[in-house]
């Protein structure tokens, strides 16, 4: 048994490619559209033609897959075997016996993997590396994998104080609970939080405005994810961390990079997501 096998079976990490491959039955051109668009934005590019991207914890491969359409050569790499059969999957639809995209099994923690992959032109990371288990190990293990001149982009989970302290042990009952019993739980836990939403639309006049909003999630969320897979991924993802924007920015700022493009969730459950140039 795997490393990864057993700290499923323990309880200790949630199985994010499961809930990819089912995310990849609702994956389509539109979705794959914004992925796209959310990289050119973030990154403020208008492709990746001949630039080296490494995607550390590719999940599904949806954003490889975007970077690879947008003229990136791509490594991919992913500590979950199921993640990694997620991003062949699409690797084999899209773009078959292609030698710029490379897939492979490696976990960030793993120095020893990481020396051999060399410098790339663009790391990205987007909510991956708090999920680690030792998330600033994984932190600095990232930073000399930028080139000179290359960008950074990550993700990382806002610190709400108690809020966070709360959420990971709601994460941590989720992952050993009976497998037959976690969708009645998130379901249980998440089900308070959607319905306060629909009673705000309802106060405002507009109860058909929370159900668009889970219909139209993928443009929503600028990132063409699925409303349900995200919601399954945000009460199952375990090991879980989290960190103020500011200690992020500190972080690397002493290790030779400058913030050129940030995005907040105001406080929020969701990801900080951070684009730093190296300039050393």
């Amino acid at each position: 048994m795997s490393d990864y096998q057993k700290e499923v079976a323990q309880g200790q990490r949630f199985e994010f490619g499961a809930n990819w491959a089912r995310f990849l039955s609702v994956l389509n051109e539109e979705r794959i559209g914004m992925a796209e668009a959310s990289l050119k934005q973030m990154l403020e590019v208008e492709d990746l033609e001949g630039k080296r991207f490494l995607d550390i914890g590719s999940g599904s491969g949806l954003f490889s897959l975007a970077a690879r359409r947008l003229g990136a050569h791509v490594h991919s790499f992913d500590y979950d075997p199921q993640s990694v059969a997620c991003t062949t999957e699409l690797k084999r639809r899209y773009f078959p016996d292609d030698g710029r995209w490379v897939v492979e099994e490696g976990s960030v923690l793993d120095t020893d993997y990481l020396s051999h992959l060399g410098q790339f032109d663009v790391v990205y990371s987007w909510g991956v590396l708090h999920h680690t288990g030792a998330m600033w190990k994984a932190l600095e293990n990232v930073a000399p994998m930028v080139q000179s001149g290359g960008q950074l982009f990550i993700a990382i989970y806002n610190d709400q104080g108690g809020w966070s302290h709360r959420w990971h042990l709601l994460k941590r009952i989720y992952n050993r609970l009976p497998r037959i019993a976690r969708t009645p739980y998130a379901l249980a836990v998440m089900g308070p939080r959607s319905l306060k939403h629909l009673m705000i639309a309802t106060l405002k006049g507009k109860p058909g405005m929370f159900v668009t909003n889970v219909r139209c999630y993928s443009e929503c969320s600028m990132r063409g994810m699925s409303y349900w897979h995200d919601l399954v991924d945000w009460i199952g993802g375990y090991p879980f961390e989290f960190a103020k924007p500011e200690k992020i920015f500190k972080f690397f700022r002493v290790r030779g990079y400058h913030l050129e493009n940030l995005r907040t969730c105001a406080g929020g459950l969701a990801c900080n997501e951070f684009v730093f140039s190296k300039i050393d």
